[in-house]
């Protein structure tokens, strides 16, 4: 992904164990919400398991395998949507895009969605001899892929109002690294989003709106008002963030506003026209990255996993689907 904002001197910062603050209540919450920020973690290190998911290799083919079943087990209709794509460097990339549904009869449909492929390139690595190492991924792809797991786990317990689709996108993560010498553009992200947005699992496909979910396990992690999802979906941004401050969870969910990223959201909005937001932390203050010191290095590992920030990220949402209606 790509981020644009106006250049911030950074300083260290040491990633720690998320802690939350307490708040007056903003907006409805559900009676009671379950999410097992256990659970969640697993999901993540079984992925982690595999090795990297990078797509056209063995992990990514297991995983994806894996993926679906998860879903299916939760009771989720699935759809395996596959494709080959082109990347920036010319490569063909054989790719599955991962859909489960549920009430997939209701027309009032929600997104939740994360991509779930590995980054190929640690090129974000303090040491230069690993830039041409994959990334595992625990938290750039797979820590949003185990939240929305765990949702769908709880769905299966107690069924929403309104329909959900999960929808595990491949391919976000082949994009240009700082060697590339060409026009760095928009559309070397996100290609499996791309290419579901362009040919949706269901014909006419609409929902209400789109919650993205990228890097939302991290230790030390903070969620700013992405500007892409306030200039798209304000009033889902609102709902969400509202939501996490009644929680207790405004030390997270900052009210205030990132920067413009160019993740998977962005093609949603541009190319569905369905409000789509991201949640995706910004660090300003991080030397190493806004998106957090482990962001495109080896160190994104299980061992950087914080599950007090899986837990406010999954409530958050669980509450936020199960106050919707039709």
């Amino acid at each position: 992904m790509t981020v644009l904002f106006v250049a911030i001197s950074c300083g260290g910062r040491k990633a720690g164990t998320a802690t939350v603050t307490a708040t007056k209540n903003t907006e409805p919450t559900a009676t009671t919400v379950e999410f097992c920020a256990d659970s969640a973690f697993s999901f993540i290190r079984k992925q982690t398991c595999f090795g990297p998911r990078v797509p056209n290799t063995q992990a990514h083919d297991d995983c994806s395998i894996w993926l679906a079943a998860r879903l299916a087990s939760f009771g989720a209709d699935i759809v395996l949507q596959n494709f080959d794509t082109k990347t920036f460097d010319n490569t063909t990339l054989k790719c599955v895009n991962i859909i489960g549904s549920y009430n997939p009869d209701c027309p009032t449909r929600v997104i939740l969605c994360s991509h779930w492929d590995s980054r190929p390139w640690a090129d974000n690595d303090s040491d230069h001899a690993n830039w041409k190492k994959p990334v595992d991924a625990a938290n750039d792809g797979a820590s949003g892929v185990g939240v929305i797991l765990e949702i769908a786990r709880q769905l299966q317990k107690k069924a929403p109002g309104i329909g959900v689709d999960c929808i595990f996108l491949d391919a976000e993560d082949w994009g240009p690294g700082p060697d590339f010498k060409g026009n760095h553009l928009e559309t070397y992200w996100g290609l499996g989003t791309q290419h579901w947005a362009k040919n949706p699992h269901k014909q006419g496909y609409r929902a209400r709106y789109a919650i993205l979910l990228d890097m939302v396990g991290g230790k030390g992690a903070q969620f700013a008002r992405e500007k892409y999802s306030v200039m798209y979906g304000k009033q889902v941004v609102d709902k969400v963030w509202n939501t996490a401050a009644s929680l207790g969870y405004s030390s997270l969910f900052k009210q205030s506003d990132g920067g413009y990223i160019t993740d998977d959201h962005y093609f949603i909005n541009t190319i569905t026209k369905i409000p789509a937001i991201d949640i995706v932390p910004y660090l300003p203050k991080c030397k190493e990255s806004i998106f957090g010191p482990t962001w495109h290095t080896t160190q994104d590992n299980i061992d950087n996993i914080d599950k007090n920030v899986l837990e406010a990220v999954g409530k958050t949402l669980l509450t936020v689907i199960y106050n919707e209606k039709q």
